[in-house]
């Protein structure tokens, strides 16, 4: 199944549950796209896809500069995945097609 499309997703972190959704595009084993919240959006970074596995990075730079580190599967129209959060430790997410 294609991760092409978007995404509405939940992050579960140490400061609570962070709604957003997520814009992915594939080309080859190359992962684009963009993050969005209530923060504003980001850019995906060093995005690889192969099957239905997906791995990628988004930079926030405000309030603080933090790496963000996704691994998701992508299983028919949900998506879920953990991300490393930096120094503030990791979370889960789930997500849904829009």
């Amino acid at each position: 199944m294609s991760a092409d499309g978007t995404w509405t997703t939940t992050m579960n972190t140490p400061m609570g549950a962070q709604n957003g959704t997520m814009d992915l595009a594939t080309d080859g084993g190359t992962l684009t796209g963009t993050l969005s919240g209530p923060q504003g959006s980001l850019d995906i970074v060093d995005g690889t896809i192969d099957g239905s596995d997906l791995a990628f990075k988004a930079n926030v730079t405000s309030p603080m500069a933090i790496t963000l580190e996704f691994a998701a599967t992508v299983d028919g129209d949900n998506i879920s995945g953990t991300v490393k959060l930096g120094a503030f430790g990791s979370g889960d997410f789930t997500g849904t097609r829009a």
